[in-house]
């Protein structure tokens, strides 16, 4: 079980720390340790470590429905075990929609591009992937499978099995192929901001051509 705040009387974080504290702590998929947050700020490793104890324990007596624990060597957010109950029926609720389309876009390159991570298909889709992605992951359509060679070892995503059964598919060989991008010919004109929704129905509504 993660440890809890210790007690004791911690002085409160600079608002301006605190702050950044919160940005970073939103943004990791993984505990992530005081040096490497106080590397991040520029800023001593006690004095951050001491913020983070602070502010653990400010959550506490506010009655937060998250916690900031300190585990596996490293500091992360987690939901407070009282919301457990409202988590759960949102989670089991979500699983049960439909999918959106930042989600369903996503889902399209884990499957073709897999194992990705979750950096390279943010810089596919051209926008922040990761709620899409904790929203699949909840879905139980796609699940860490690895972690990069690049530095940082960033997580791996790829598909799972409920993906293939819920397609219908054997396997990852029966996905259909993607379509050539390689044709003769001037490249479309782009389109306007605003029209990338219309331009994709256009092009899903196009006959498929014979191949040669």
């Amino acid at each position: 079980m993660a440890a809890e705040p210790t007690g004791g009387a911690a002085t409160p974080p600079a608002p301006e720390l605190r702050r950044a504290l919160e940005g970073i702590l939103l943004v990791v998929d993984e505990p992530v340790p005081a040096d490497v947050v106080a590397e991040a700020l520029d800023l001593p490793s006690g004095e951050v470590e001491a913020a983070l104890t602070a502010l653990a324990a400010r959550y506490v007596e506010e009655g937060r429905g998250f916690a900031l624990r300190s585990v596996a060597g490293g500091w992360r957010l987690y939901t407070d075990p009282s919301v457990a109950p409202a988590v759960e029926r949102f989670v089991l609720h979500g699983r049960s929609g439909r999918l959106t389309q930042a989600a369903l876009e996503t889902l399209a390159i884990v499957a073709y591009q897999q194992p990705v991570t979750r950096a390279r298909i943010s810089e596919i889709r051209g926008v922040d992937a990761d709620g899409a992605v904790r929203s699949l992951v909840a879905r139980g359509l796609v699940t860490e499978v690895g972690r990069d060679a690049s530095p940082g070892q960033p997580l791996l995503y790829g598909t799972t099995a409920a993906f293939l059964e819920q397609l219908g598919l054997a396997s990852l060989e029966e996905l259909p192929p993607l379509p050539d991008l390689g044709a003769d010919g001037p490249l479309p004109a782009e389109p306007p901001v605003d029209g990338y929704r219309e331009a994709r129905r256009v092009m899903a509504s196009q006959p498929e051509e014979p191949p040669p």
